[in-house]
């Protein structure tokens, strides 16, 4: 994939190196940095980056009239505001100067890259922007829920899933996503991994002291907090489209077929010591 071309605006040298340092290996490439305004502008014209990453405070110009200046040249211009400062007067006024986002340093690198990853999906491309942007958040809350709720470490994967049907034996949480993008997550493991989830998360002695219900329960409690935080994640990011979950549906059972049609689904597995424990998360197609 041909790398997107990104300019950084700072005046802190330091900055500038964090920055460049953070869209290593990623399919960001810095194509100019600037120390100033005017600068920038230049920069801008001459290389007509894809996407901007834009300081507050620079020497010779605050970062929403030098914002103003780069739209002068191209209305359509995609720009980052990232600053020490974010509070709700900076952004609306940043808003109407047309800036894209905002972030408040110290930025997370992965928080950086998917902001990125959406302003220039049309260069990117759909999946990649859906992969990165969206279930990779909710790889990242699966991992971080299974760790704060049972203490369990796990390695998560994240891969697409062109499967049309999902085949389940064990539990199946089901919880719809609204808002941008539309959706579906699915929260699932086989019973054995159910029931030793469960018996960890109720503080129980032995396996025999859980009921069906109590494991299933437990699952889909935990099922709605992991996604409800991958949500979260998500929502941090991008003010404006705000995503929500629906209230959780358990299935449990054996050979449970259940369909994902016009979907693009991705499939995250977390291994754990207990099981694998896994998170399909579907996104419709489509603006």
């Amino acid at each position: 994939m041909e790398k997107v071309k990104v300019m950084i605006v700072d005046d802190s040298k330091i900055s500038r190196a964090m920055l460049e340092g953070n869209l290593k290996k990623t399919n960001f490439e810095v194509c100019a940095m600037a120390a100033n305004a005017a600068e920038a502008v230049q920069l801008y014209a001459e290389h007509r980056p894809a996407v901007v990453t834009m300081d507050m405070n620079l020497p010779d110009a605050d970062g929403i009239e030098c914002s103003q200046r780069i739209r002068a040249i191209d209305s359509d211009a995609k720009i980052v505001m990232i600053s020490a400062m974010k509070d709700a007067s900076l952004v609306a006024k940043g808003r109407e100067a047309g800036i894209s986002a905002f972030m408040q340093k110290p930025i997370n690198t992965n928080d950086l890259i998917d902001t990125l990853m959406m302003l220039c999906q049309n260069k990117v491309g759909k999946v990649a922007v859906l992969r990165e942007s969206y279930a990779k958040p909710f790889a990242r809350a699966l991992q971080q829920g299974l760790f704060s709720l049972v203490g369990v470490h796990s390695e998560v994967e994240v891969e697409l899933d062109e499967r049309r049907f999902l085949d389940v034996s064990g539990v199946a949480v089901i919880i719809g996503l609204t808002g941008y993008p539309v959706g579906r997550a699915i929260v699932s493991m086989e019973a054995d991994t159910m029931h030793k989830f469960s018996m960890i998360m109720l503080d129980k002695e032995s396996l025999e002291d859980i009921t069906e219900e109590e494991a299933s329960e437990s699952v889909e409690e935990s099922a709605n907090i992991i996604v409800g935080r991958g949500v979260s994640n998500i929502n941090d990011i991008f003010k404006d489209k705000e995503m929500r979950i629906t209230p959780p549906g358990t299935i449990c059972g054996s050979n449970i077929r259940i369909a994902s049609p016009k979907l693009t689904t991705f499939r995250i597995v977390a291994k754990t010591r207990i099981g694998d424990i896994s998170m399909n998360v579907g996104f419709a197609e489509g603006d």
